[in-house]
């Protein structure tokens, strides 16, 4: 069985090193010359570590990676936390694995080096996608066809395959943005900030950050609300000073963050409805091309990686043959990744409260579970996934949990 995975992306990068590890025969074609990713944040929950650690690369993560000891939910005028719920160690005794934050090309540079390169084409731009009676096949831009007898679609939000197989996916704009930076922690090494997971929450606008780069840098996404009709890219820059304004009466440490940044960026924050389904035949989408998500859960890339674990599993299992493993990959993970698109959503709506009672309503609830001290049911129903758990179907725990 051949399969070709089109995008070298995480969630590509994964599926082809779970590929590699099951000994299948795979290619992947990438249209960048090389392996890349932004120069970002990630922040990867006990869910995808688990996978992760599967793939033996928990201890090199570890490395370079951040293990926050809490999230904590503050309050955009004073700094207060309103809200504290545990992540390491608890989250490691809790749901089996740690809770990393990292740095994008960290992540990326462990999921590829121990990739056989004559298994990836970079620098292929497709040009279509089909499946004839020969089996899936892919066209180049300059005529050549690739052929195979699985195609995987883990070509991102703009995905080909999504487009031409499955059904046209207009993106659907939210009305805000994301501004992000990364700057080096000594910079601001006099607000002496803990290695946390932080989420300010103010009136239209929010700010996150946390550690990454084994705690030399400090990652940041502000989010709010925009007329504009900016891109969807990570690319663009943005003026410091604009975003100096809006938090402006704010605490100290967006501020003081902005202020540190060398070169803001911004894009728009679009997502997709859910599909009507992933797969047709023997081609199959995963990733941000089955659905992209807004990022107020951080679980875009984990969903990517839940994905490429099951689907690898149900590939190299192939008990009744490769397009109904593709069938059994949907029905195991459609569903969850379909919630998370609209619960992500919601999110969005609730972190950027205006009306006061509004935000006292919130703000009450948050206090109340900190006067536990536990997981939120939130955490618990996305950090005690089990993707192998689910390929051999044994995962019906985490499905009969209530997360909101």
């Amino acid at each position: 069985m051949k399969i070709i995975v089109l995008g070298a992306g995480i969630g590509g990068a994964t599926l082809a090193m779970a590929l590699q590890r099951a000994g299948l025969d795979f290619t992947v074609l990438e249209q960048a010359e090389g392996f890349g990713e932004i120069g970002a944040g990630i922040q990867l929950s006990s869910n995808a570590v688990k996978v992760l650690a599967r793939l033996g690369l928990e201890d090199r993560l570890a490395e370079v990676c951040c293990e926050p000891d809490s999230h904590k939910f503050k309050d955009w005028a004073t700094g207060e936390t309103i809200l504290r719920t545990p992540l390491c160690p608890e989250v490691r005794d809790a749901f089996g694995a740690p809770y990393f934050h990292g740095h994008r090309p960290d992540l990326l540079n462990a999921l590829t080096t121990g990739l056989d390169v004559d298994r990836i084409r970079f620098g292929f731009e497709v040009e279509s996608v089909g499946e004839d009676e020969d089996g899936p096949w892919v066209c180049g831009a300059d005529g050549e066809v690739v052929r195979g007898d699985v195609l995987i679609g883990a070509d991102g939000i703009h995905s080909v395959v999504r487009d031409q197989i499955f059904q046209p996916h207009v993106p659907l704009r939210s009305g805000y943005c994301t501004w992000r930076g990364v700057i080096d922690a000594a910079d601001v090494a006099d607000l002496g900030v803990p290695i946390s997971s932080y989420i300010v929450m103010g009136p239209k606008l929010s700010f996150v950050f946390y550690y990454v780069s084994g705690g030399t840098r400090i990652n940041w996404l502000a989010m709010g609300p925009t007329e504009s009709t900016m891109r969807e890219s990570w690319s663009q820059t943005a003026q410091k000073d604009e975003l100096l304004k809006a938090f402006k009466e704010w605490y100290e440490v967006p501020t003081r963050f902005i202020e540190a940044t060398k070169q803001p960026f911004v894009t728009a924050l679009y997502d997709r409805d859910p599909l009507d389904t992933w797969v047709k035949g023997h081609i199959a989408v995963m990733g941000d091309a089955a659905h992209a998500m807004l990022p107020y859960h951080a679980q875009g890339a984990g969903q990517s990686i839940e994905d490429a674990w099951v689907l690898a599993r149900l590939l190299g299992k192939n008990d009744d043959g490769p397009a109904a493993a593709l069938r059994r990959f949907e029905a195991l993970r459609k569903d969850r990744a379909d919630r998370m698109i609209q619960h992500s959503r919601d999110a969005e709506r609730w972190y950027h409260l205006d009306d006061v009672d509004d935000v006292g309503r919130r703000n009450a609830r948050f206090r109340r579970y900190n006067d536990k001290a536990s997981f939120t049911p939130q955490q618990t129903w996305l950090y005690s996934y089990d993707a192998e758990k689910a390929v051999e179907g044994t995962d019906q725990d985490w499905r009969a949990l209530t997360a909101w």
